[in-house]
């Protein structure tokens, strides 16, 4: 299994900088971050820092969106950080969320979506593509590699994300909601000829290392109320008896509106309604032994990547803790002499 660590791109940036370095340095495999950039600040200038200053980890959003950019410019983004760094980036890309709902806008179509990911992904592998009636190709791209990973939750999301995804990125980290979402999307892969196996699945969720689980729920409740934004739409697209796990939908029914200014960030004011049951399952919470448990789960079920949000106040601390004992324990066990 490998491991990302999830940051938002508050300022000053050194400080994101800092995180993704010190990830790096207890062996995480990815550093992602928020793309809202009314919210924070804008990601792929601090992905240049980051790169910059760090040797092995890749580096992405979780997630872009369709609408706040050119799609040509988010593959130049790509291309540009690939040839500067070594095909160190990756792409995970959904409907679009905060980054698109704080300027009243609204997510995009799953079609606009498709249609997205082909544009980046052929773009930013050194490839032409067409797009708005015109062949395109960077002239100065040679050898780009990137992966687009598609975040989705509901039925014809996940179906999106079988067909085009080179990966599925689940935020959340419910076993049950796991299982059915995974097969859901190997499911739609093998219907259009794909290996399913060639889709990879990250799980991302906030994983807090700790003992003082009241103290660590209230830290990690804002997140019921992120992944109940998405959840809503989809009720209101599907109602309450789709094909939908009734895990995923029914703990939204005491909701009540949601406030942006303060989405991602513990101790928010509107996620009261997020029931401490909820926390505990979407997130990973407790000591080594807790999260290794939830994780080898979650391994079984055929997740190749977790990677865990850090918007809470022991973030070091979880970092070190993944470094020395977690980490290890999810990894192939290699011997100098058998």
């Amino acid at each position: 299994m490998e491991f990302g660590a999830v940051l938002q791109t508050n300022p000053p940036a050194s400080r994101t900088v800092y995180l993704a370095k010190l990830a790096e340095q207890h062996g995480f495999d990815y550093v992602w971050t928020f793309d809202s950039h009314l919210l924070w600040q804008e990601p792929y200038v601090i992905y240049s820092q980051i790169l910059a200053e760090t040797h092995r980890i890749k580096v992405g959003p979780m997630v872009t969106n369709p609408a706040t950019r050119d799609w040509t410019v988010t593959a130049s983004l790509y291309a540009t950080l690939n040839e500067m760094y070594g095909n160190r980036t990756i792409c995970g890309i959904g409907r679009g969320d905060s980054a698109v709902r704080v300027t009243n806008g609204a997510p995009t179509t799953l079609k606009t979506l498709r249609e997205a990911i082909h544009v980046i992904r052929e773009l930013s592998n050194s490839r032409s593509v067409e797009y708005n009636g015109a062949h395109l190709q960077f002239p100065w791209s040679h050898g780009s590699e990137l992966e687009v990973w598609v975040a989705a939750y509901g039925p014809l999301a996940l179906k999106l994300a079988g067909e085009v995804g080179d990966g599925f990125i689940l935020q959340l980290a419910d076993l049950d909601i796991a299982e059915w979402m995974i097969k859901t999307v190997r499911d739609a892969a093998e219907k259009v000829g794909r290996d399913p196996a060639s889709v990879k699945f990250c799980v991302a969720a906030p994983m807090y290392i700790g003992d003082d689980w009241e103290h660590m729920r209230d830290q990690c409740r804002w997140f019921g109320g992120m992944v109940g934004n998405h959840v809503a739409d989809i009720v209101a697209k599907y109602g309450e008896n789709s094909s939908v796990p009734k895990a995923l939908t029914d703990y939204i029914k005491a909701r009540d509106g949601y406030d942006y200014n303060e989405h991602g960030r513990s101790g928010n004011t509107h996620t009261a309604f997020v029931p401490d049951d909820i926390v505990d399952r979407f997130c990973l919470l407790g000591n080594a032994s807790d999260h290794i448990a939830k994780l080898t789960a979650l391994k079984e079920l055929g997740v190749d990547q977790f990677a865990g949000y850090l918007q809470h106040d022991n973030k070091e601390e979880t970092l070190r803790v993944y470094g020395e004992a977690v980490m290890p324990a999810m990894r192939e066990h290699i011997v100098a002499k058998a």
